[in-house]
């Protein structure tokens, strides 16, 4: 099953409502202000979740008078963040891929919170990706493959998730690694804006959990 998130931070509406054109969804779930963009695009969600702390209520009025959506309201004063409890619903309706748009935006400590709770989906073995223009963001503890003529951009960015990533080799980027071990206290930045040289570019890991950052400019 193939679930899209749209979050309350910065949609980008030409890219999102290109990439919502473009792809089909099995759920759709609305994070507080994200009911903005399905409302002015005609897009209907299937689930509402949040506390609507920044949702306009008449918003929220509009989609309660719909049949065939659920709406989940929590109370402002919770554990979790908005995005983190449409990622446990979609693994609640059993998703096996989850998409995250307006995930990104000016508020550093949603954005790192969001992309620590794509660790939920990484756990219950679902793939999960935050998207915007810019950015396509995975998490991965496997053997990965980026094609070249696939690939979101012409950076690669490898981020350790976890304080350890051992066993690391790079092969077909720009920048090749052997065995190399990083650490989030010292090789962080060697990771940051590889690029692909051959058609694909290999990651190869032992142990550990690597942010997969594809940018443009």
């Amino acid at each position: 099953m193939k679930t899209l998130i749209v979050s309350g931070g910065n949609i980008e509406r030409d890219f999102a409502l290109a990439f919502c054109r473009k792809h089909t969804f099995d759920r759709i779930i609305g994070v507080d202000n994200g009911l903005k963009f399905f409302y002015e695009n005609g897009i209907a969600p299937t689930h509402i979740v949040g506390d609507f702390d920044t949702a306009k209520p008449e918003l929220l009025e509009y989609y309660r008078s719909l049949s065939g959506v659920e709406i989940r309201t929590f109370n402002p004063v919770k554990d979790s963040t908005d995005t983190q409890i449409a990622i446990e619903l979609a693994l609640e309706l059993g998703s096996s891929s989850i998409v995250i748009l307006g995930g990104t935006g000016s508020r550093l400590d949603h954005v790192l919170g969001n992309l620590h709770s794509m660790m939920l989906a990484k756990r219950e073995g679902a793939e999960c990706m935050l998207l915007d223009s810019h950015n396509r963001i995975r998490i991965i503890s496997e053997n990965t493959v980026v094609r070249r003529e696939e690939q979101y951009g012409s950076y690669v960015s490898l981020i350790p998730l976890t304080t350890v990533v051992e066993g690391v080799d790079l092969i077909g980027f720009r920048y090749p690694l052997n065995n190399h071990t990083f650490t989030v206290f010292e090789s962080a930045g060697l990771g940051v804006s590889n690029e692909i040289t051959a058609e694909e570019g290999e990651i190869h890991l032992r142990s550990g959990v690597f942010l997969l950052i594809e940018s443009r400019d």
